[in-house]
């Protein structure tokens, strides 16, 4: 590998020396093949200030990389740096580049353990996770963008290692893993997922009350250090080793194929039977079967790739399994575009061997896609099957159901209905085929029908899109590889979308794979790309919009506002403007017809856009005559929604964080209790993402207060999870809002989160500066409580500094201030420096007369994480402790998971949030 971001950064066979060129070739690294913006990259080298000369220093630095690429001592260049407004971008040969090389094992393992080739999905992930050689990005300085790169690359090395790990469980080799899964544990004391593999290994190897003391630790920490309880997966993992649950003992995978999924009950693998003969029937006084060879279905469609799983499924469905008969209907649901007929056909053809009087494939859709009423469908069917040619329907539903059985008596035949647009339109036609087998096809789930057997199709995997790719592209798709899967990825894996994509290229022979590529990177201009011939994706796409009402269609817009890839229901009642029971119907109304996918997790149910649909209801939301009106208006209404539940929840995890009022309606009809529920802080995970895009759409929209308030109502979240990109971002907007508004008050509070964002980050002179210019604007606006609260951040970072008697002296007024304002949360935090001033001065009766204050004060304020924390510390005070010295003997804990590190004499450092 000649680049290596993979632990140290380093480019062989010669890195830059100096720290600055190593982060500037890291950055690109990071983002190589996209074009990077001069400004992201003078503000990960230089921070928010950087000097006047910033600008030609990166020229230099460009130069010099440039001059390292280009004598890498081999005939070929490591690589390219290019100009390319509005900055640089950085190619590279993927084969060369430990990044993509271990992305691309870590899909190949992903795709092996899919398919059931569990010791093949092992060995790619060991191969991924050889390629680290340490922390991601290490030896460089990192800016707001490397950090984040950073923990993503981390935490990606972390889901491979795990998903080797399960790899290797449904392998059977728990006795190997029981060992490493002990150090990881111990490692990671806190990674619930972690605690649960080693369980199961345990477990596996006999060592069940171990098992059950790894939980117990496990619980232990986190209530100690988070004052939470493990999760409801962990929780229902206890209880099972506690009875000795039979399904935790090791079984081998099943024959050769095993898809890694809870068994669902759709079949075992067991041999089939063949089906049941049925009972002739007269066909005397009706309209007689055509002579010659029974009725042929339409071939199987060319190159068709990949649904193995749903093509097992289906034939075991309709050949029957062990205890199970065969399906006499199998409703096959799912988008347009997405494939059905093409399945229905090819289990038709898998399954010939069973319907000896062959198969017919009737379309329920006129010429202009309009659903065939029922006696239009039955008077198809008949002419199919006999030599009535009469273009009449029948009126008669008893007369048609009677000719059509007589038709169809005893014929041992496959029928598939294709597009059925509801159960009232095929009703008849099941009933005049009773003894026959069906495959219907529709994008509603034909949920009404009994008996029927439902396979739902969904964009195709990954690995299947490529492959589909590849057999309808020709021979130039073939030679791109990395092109087609950007391709596929680009298309969401849809199948009709890749069809269409590769026709284009077929169209054109001029074009390659990675220019067809190009053109589909913009949404904008996307569907336009997917149309070759007769084949038009966003004609396909419309075909359900088209087909709602009114009410529904507009709801379909609006939901491309939503601003997470899913989302729940108050997000529906918030942009629709309606109640709860009536978002709720309106999503599973859309869900119903194919616009909306629903996911859940056992638990709770979130709603989703197919990428392609989303792309599509953004294009019609915009088209609208008044777009940028309707659009402010549905982003206020989530914002407003937003800043209700935030608030909400941010009371609940963080009491008397916030000690400003703000009175502001929620959406129409929304329980914030109930929404937030429990765990205030299980919601903001849940919602975390959804909520900095809002902050986003408020600021485009020009919704300042909004976007201030609830940049402040997340502030105690991000604080709590450590998420400073989050905290950063949104804060600047804020403060960009409030300046704009020309709040002074809404700018001192965002100062002041800004200034608490600093000092967790160890920036301790852009903290003073914030909370100095966030105390100046609260003295302005007559808020003790908020001059008081500066005081105390402006003291943390004094005292971390090795300041104590400066940092008592704003401790020391910043109580009385808060004790007389009724501010119970800066009593407590100025209540805890003081007991650290104390400590520092070596009086620790005084210290600890101070947290006994501080512990009554939190308990008054009912916040949990600040008593837990102060319990704690006041008894590694105890004179009568028997704990052992901490390997940390000179440790402080400044508040819940801020640590500050150094030396007996020395000054004390921040050492960041737990």
């Amino acid at each position: 590998m000649r680049f290596r971001v993979l632990g140290p950064v380093s480019l062989s066979p010669r890195t830059p020396s100096a720290a600055k060129p190593r982060a500037l070739l890291a950055t690109l690294l990071v983002q190589a093949g996209e074009v990077v913006p001069v400004h992201s990259l003078i503000d990960e080298l230089w921070g928010t200030e950087p000097p006047r000369t910033a600008t030609t220093t990166l020229q230099v630095y460009v130069s010099q990389l440039r001059k390292v690429l280009a004598d890498g001592g081999s005939p070929a260049p490591a690589g390219e740096l290019l100009t390319r407004a509005p900055g640089y971008l950085l190619a590279v040969p993927e084969r060369e580049f430990d990044l993509p090389c271990f992305e691309q094992l870590r899909a190949q393992g992903r795709t092996a353990y899919q398919e059931g080739d569990f010791d093949g999905a092992s060995r790619l992930l060991r191969e991924a996770l050889a390629l680290w050689t340490g922390p991601a990005l290490s030896g460089i300085p990192h800016g707001v963008r490397l950090e984040s790169a950073a923990i993503r690359l981390d935490e990606l090395r972390m889901e491979v290692l795990e998903q080797r790990i399960v790899a290797d469980l449904r392998l059977g080799r728990h006795q190997e893993l029981a060992g490493e899964l002990l150090a990881l544990a111990n490692e990671y004391p806190l990674r619930e997922s972690l605690h649960g593999h080693l369980m199961v290994a345990l477990y596996r190897t006999g060592r069940g009350s171990d098992a059950l003391r790894v939980y117990g630790r496990l619980r232990h920490s986190l209530v100690e250090e988070l004052g939470v309880e493990p999760g409801p997966g962990l929780s229902r993992l206890h209880e099972r080793v506690l009875r000795r649950d039979p399904s935790l003992d090791w079984q081998p995978p099943r024959g050769t194929r095993d898809t890694g999924r809870v068994d669902t009950g759709r079949g075992t693998g067991a041999p089939v039977h063949p089906g049941t003969p049925r009972r002739a029937a007269g066909t005397a006084g009706g309209p007689r079967p055509l002579p010659g060879p029974p009725p042929a279905l339409p071939s199987a469609p060319p190159g068709f790739v990949g649904r193995h799983e749903e093509l097992g499924y289906g034939e075991r469905a309709l050949r029957g399994s062990a205890g199970k008969p065969p399906a006499r209907v199998l409703a096959v649901s799912g988008p347009a575009g997405v494939g059905k007929t093409a399945l229905a056909l090819q289990l038709a053809h898998r399954t010939a061997d069973l319907f000896p009087d062959g198969g017919l494939l009737i379309g329920l859709r006129g010429p202009q896609g309009r659903p065939l009423s029922a006696s239009q469908a039955g008077a198809a069917l008949l002419r199919r099957l006999t030599d009535d040619v009469s273009d009449a329907p029948l009126t008669d539903p008893e007369e048609l159901t009677d000719r059509l059985r007589r038709a169809l008596g005893g014929r041992r035949m496959l029928l598939i209905l294709d597009d059925a647009a509801s159960e009232q339109q095929i009703r008849p036609l099941l009933r005049a085929f009773a003894e026959g087998t069906v495959i219907l096809t529709g994008r509603r789930r034909a949920a009404a029908l009994d008996g029927a057997e439902h396979l739902g199709l969904d964009a195709v995997r990954p690995q299947e899109a490529v492959e589909l790719l590849l057999a309808a592209g020709g021979e130039r798709m073939a030679q791109d590889p990395v092109a087609a899967a950007e391709i596929a990825r680009l298309c969401a894996c849809f199948p009709l979308a890749l069809r269409v994509a590769a026709a284009a290229l077929t169209a054109r022979p001029h074009t390659t794979p990675a220019a067809l590529a190009g053109r589909l990177r913009d949404e904008r201009t996307r569907l336009g790309v997917l149309r070759e011939g007769d084949l038009d994706l966003r004609s396909s796409l419309l075909t359900g919009y088209q087909e709602a009402g009114p009410a529904l269609r507009r709801a379909f817009r609006l939901l491309s506002l939503a601003p997470a890839a899913d989302f729940t229901g108050w997000t529906v009642a918030a942009l629709l403007g309606t109640g709860p029971a009536e978002a709720e119907e309106t999503a599973e109304e859309l869900v119903r017809a194919q616009l909306l996918e629903a996911r859940t997790d056992g638990q709770s149910v979130r709603y989703g856009f197919h990428s392609l649909l989303r792309v599509l209801a953004t294009e019609l939301r915009e088209a609208e005559p008044d777009a940028a009106r309707t659009r402010r208006d549905a982003v206020e209404r989530l914002g407003r929604a937003c800043v209700a539940l935030a608030r909400h929840a941010d009371g609940r995890l963080t009491p008397g964080r916030d000690w400003r009022s703000h009175p502001l309606d929620a959406a129409p009809g929304s329980d914030a209790a109930a929404i937030v529920g429990a765990s205030p802080l299980g919601w903001f995970r849940e919602e975390a993402t959804g909520l900095v895009e809002t902050v986003r759409q408020t600021h485009a929209a020009g919704l300042w207060s909004l976007v201030w308030q609830l940049a402040g109502s997340a502030a105690g979240y991000f604080h709590a999870r450590a998420a400073w990109e989050e905290w950063e971002e949104t804060h600047r907007l804020a403060l960009d809002a409030a300046r704009r508004a020309g709040s002074v008050e809404a700018e001192a509070v965002v100062q002041y989160s800004l200034g608490d964002l600093a000092w967790q980050r160890r920036q301790a002179d852009r903290a003073l500066r914030h909370h100095t210019a966030a105390q100046h604007a609260f003295e302005l606006v007559r808020d003790r409580t908020g001059v008081a609260r500066c005081r105390i951040g402006a003291a943390d970072v004094l005292l971390g500094q090795g300041l104590p008697e400066p940092a008592a002296r704003r401790y020391g007024r910043a109580l009385a201030m808060c004790s007389a304002e009724g501010d119970l949360r800066g009593e407590v935090a100025a209540l805890n420096g003081l007991a650290l001033v104390n400590l520092r001065r070596g009086r620790p009766e005084v210290a600890m007369r101070h947290l006994e204050q501080c512990r009554r004060a939190a308990e008054r304020l009912g916040d949990r994480r600040w008593t837990e924390y102060v319990r704690r510390t006041a008894a590694r005070l105890a004179p009568d402790s028997s704990r052992r010295p901490s390997p940390l003997a000179h440790a402080v804990e400044v508040r819940p998971g801020m640590w500050l590190i150094g030396t007996a004499g020395s000054a004390l450092t921040p050492a960041g949030a737990a």
